[in-house]
């Protein structure tokens, strides 16, 4: 690859950019001044650096968000505030996109990345991977509803979903509850409930696979994905 092409995908700028860094001596490979930025680098063994920070190359990024409501789950918009919006550059520059979409109001795991052939694992309806999500729902939700999901629902434009796992852990005039689904139509969760006569007033995704939403995350702030969570998404789409 070559080093301008390199260092413009890791985030030092563009082409041009960086051919001002290398006439100001401040890039190295493998420990020897640059003097071309066109010159070429094995992205996987030579040793990098600009003003003596090594750079590792990484072709694709995985990011959990916690998502926030009031932003929308797309790359750009030119009204509404957008979950890219809330990334620093560091990680912008690798043009990652949200995988699916969580509604405006909605909040929780949102996984975001570059990677197109994880994300269509991860989407393809065939994959049927399992999204489990929290709510609060107005209305006594009972054993009639965890019935009426589990065979399905028929929504307002008259689809039948697949069955949903519907766990009760409040009943009352606000219940509280997590439905695990495999699909991801739109509001789908929300309507559902419609189908059966109620309300969600708050909704919430805890996990997509076995990639759960860290507990630890506050909404609107993200992290990289660590080695063990990469591996199980992946791992868990390849045998589906």
């Amino acid at each position: 690859m070559r080093l301008d092409k390199f260092l413009s995908h890791m985030g030092y700028g563009t082409r041009k950019e960086v051919k001002i860094l290398v006439k100001s001596k401040v890039i190295e490979v493998n420990e020897a001044v640059v003097k071309d930025s066109s010159m070429h680098v094995n992205e996987l063994k030579d040793k990098v650096t600009v003003y003596g920070d090594e750079v590792v190359y990484k072709e694709f990024i995985y990011l959990m968000m916690n998502k926030p409501p009031g932003v929308i789950s797309a790359t750009e918009d030119s009204r509404e505030q957008t979950v890219i919006d809330l990334l620093d550059e560091d990680v912008r520059h690798f043009e990652p996109y949200p995988v699916g979409r969580l509604d405006k109001d909605t909040v929780g795991l949102l996984l975001l990345t570059n990677d197109g052939a994880l994300t269509h694992r991860l989407l393809s309806p065939n994959k049927d991977v399992p999204k489990v999500y929290y709510a609060k729902v107005e209305g006594v939700v009972d054993e009639s509803d965890i019935t009426a999901f589990s065979n399905g629902v028929i929504l307002d434009d008259g689809y039948h979903t697949k069955p949903g796992i519907l766990k009760v852990l409040k009943s009352d005039s606000i219940s509280e509850i997590e439905l695990a689904i495999t699909e991801g139509k739109f509001h789908q969760v929300k309507r559902m409930f419609e189908a059966v006569g109620k309300n969600v007033v708050y909704l919430k995704r805890l996990s997509m696979g076995l990639l759960e939403l860290d507990a630890t995350l506050a909404e609107g702030t993200y992290r990289e994905l660590t080695e063990e969570e990469l591996t199980q998404i992946q791992q868990k789409n390849d045998q589906a």
